[in-house]
């Protein structure tokens, strides 16, 4: 496949995946807007962050390397030894639900049962819901590696519109169930999802459009794991890739989630506490979320296709450096100007919006600035998403195990840093530590990518720099709303928060007009992919 057409397809595979993105968010935004006047603070508390870490634990650690691995290169390859390499995630991941499920149950502190019900059985069910998810692991990479743009929206559409249907039921009929309500709801979600690409490839494997595409896997059978005769059971190149990658997703996964295993196994909040945090956490990255995400999990399989890992620019062929360093440049810019965006209007907004969502329980106390610290922590991850993507997909096995050592005094860093910033700053204390993170995992992917393209005309991170004219519209936003936000907001009535959103919008349009004239490469990349 040209590097044009995957620039196209995986273009359209991240547009679609941020739609997707925002349907997810908007359904969470809204349901937690929903279950905050049914269910307590306690609740959404245990939920949100010790129930839903122990799942998203489980599934990164058993397949996030695999997937690295098994999207690297082309997608032409020995796809037999390829899908029984992604089958050993459904035993990994069985092993690691046991042992977090002891730690879950045994060695963590229990929630009161009179404020939140059934804890034992949330554990098994979120427990066995990552093991359903793992079962539909070799569909996806293949889906994703094919560039399958409509399955994936579907899919996860289908699942997500599920799990909220259920969850707004049971929580109106049966509050009173507790931990069963949500525990119901994630089996369903993770159930739908795997039964829709199992069907999806039912139905296509075998098929005339199947035969057209010429496509690797001809049987549902060979989507199972196979012994070939006379032939390793998996690629041991990918294996060994694999390896390497997981070792950094251990420590990639305590970087990502260290705030919740701060608060899971050191008791720093209380699980009210936990509940508000997690739903301004939410809030807060909103925007980032449905944004950031499908563009570095897209993109990262457009380098991974169009550059070879492990090779030197000068051994690549120098069409494809071309477009790849042109394609990053704007990719930096584009996630840059949308991180300035959030952290400038974000300062000027967060009590407001708070006020709107949540009313006083989360607009008072600490949660306006969490929200603002939010706001800056956006720039960062904006940022580090698409370094660190595609540094990923571009280095070689020693590289990675290098970098391994450098995750690994990281992670032992910023566990500290939030620990100490917790007790100093509360709940804000978590988003300084992980500005911090992400500050030391940039630096060193824009590092990588500096001596990368030394040997080039290329010079990609310029994309880090925007226009004077535009960083001076940012600043005299920045001024004018924080100084709206001290004289109309927020408890002077109505009509006083409609001016301060009037001047929001204005500034916001000045913004985008500036943006329109002063970064008309940027407006073409987004306009024709």
């Amino acid at each position: 496949m040209a590097a044009q057409d995957v620039l196209g397809q995986t273009a359209r595979l991240a547009s679609s995946s941020a739609l997707l993105q925002v349907l997810f968010r908007v359904v969470t935004f809204g349901l937690n807007a929903f279950t905050l006047r049914y269910l307590s603070r306690e609740l959404l508390g245990v939920v949100n962050v010790r129930l839903t870490l122990l799942y998203s634990t489980i599934v990164f650690l058993a397949r996030e390397a695999f997937r690295r691995a098994c999207l690297s290169g082309s997608a032409k390859r020995n796809w037999t030894k390829t899908i029984n390499l992604l089958w050993l995630t459904v035993p990994l991941g069985v092993l690691w639900s046991l042992i977090l499920g002891l730690v879950w149950l045994h060695l963590l502190e229990v929630p009161d049962p009179s404020v939140v019900p059934h804890y034992q059985a949330g554990v098994v069910a979120f427990g066995l819901s990552a093991i359903i998810e793992l079962l539909g692991e070799p569909f996806w990479v293949l889906a994703q590696a094919h560039l399958f743009v409509r399955l994936k929206v579907i899919a996860e559409s289908l699942s997500v519109v599920s799990k909220c249907f259920l969850t707004v039921t049971l929580v109106i009929l049966y509050p009173q169930w507790g931990l069963y309500i949500f525990s119901l709801a994630q089996l369903l979600y993770v159930s739908v999802l795997v039964m829709c690409y199992v069907i999806y490839f039912m139905m296509f494997l075998g098929s005339p459009e199947a035969t057209k595409k010429s496509f690797p896997v001809a049987r549902v059978k060979a989507l199972l794991p196979n012994f070939v005769e006379d032939e390793t059971f998996v690629n041991w190149k990918e294996a060994r890739l694999t390896w390497s990658f997981f070792k950094q997703s251990f420590l990639k996964q305590i970087l990502t989630e260290g705030e919740r295993y701060v608060m899971t196994f050191l008791n720093v909040l209380n699980f009210g506490d936990q509940g508000v945090y997690d739903i301004v956490n939410n809030l807060g990255s909103l925007v980032a979320r449905f944004i950031f995400s499908p563009i570095e999990e897209s993109f990262y399989v457009f380098f991974a296709k169009v550059l070879e890992r492990g090779k030197t620019v000068k051994d690549q062929k120098q069409d494809d450096v071309a477009m790849a360093a042109n394609v990053l440049e704007l990719l930096l810019k584009l996630v840059l100007l949308i991180g300035l965006t959030i952290t400038v209007f974000g300062y000027a907004y967060s009590q407001l919006a708070l006020d709107i969502y949540g009313g006083s329980m989360l607009s008072s106390g600490t949660g306006p600035d969490l929200l603002r610290c939010f706001s800056l922590y956006v720039l960062f991850l904006a940022v580090n998403g698409v370094t660190e993507c595609f540094t990923s997909a571009l280095m070689c096995k020693e590289e990675v195990d290098r970098y391994n050592f450098v995750m690994l005094a990281l992670s032992f860093i910023f566990l500290c840093i939030s620990y100490f910033l917790t007790h100093w700053y509360g709940s804000v204390g978590f988003i300084l530590a992980n500005c911090f993170n992400m500050g030391i995992r940039i630096a060193h992917s824009t590092h990588y990518i500096y001596d990368y393209f030394k040997e080039s005309t290329h010079r990609p991170l310029t994309g880090l720099l925007p226009s004077p004219a535009l960083l001076l519209v940012y600043i005299s936003s920045a001024a004018i709303t924080a100084f709206s936000e001290v004289l109309f907001c927020c408890d002077k009535g109505w009509l006083a928060r409609l001016i301060h959103i009037s001047t929001g919008a204005l500034c916001f349009a000045a913004t985008l007009v500036t943006m329109f004239c002063t970064e008309t490469q940027l407006v073409h990349f987004v306009r024709n992919q």
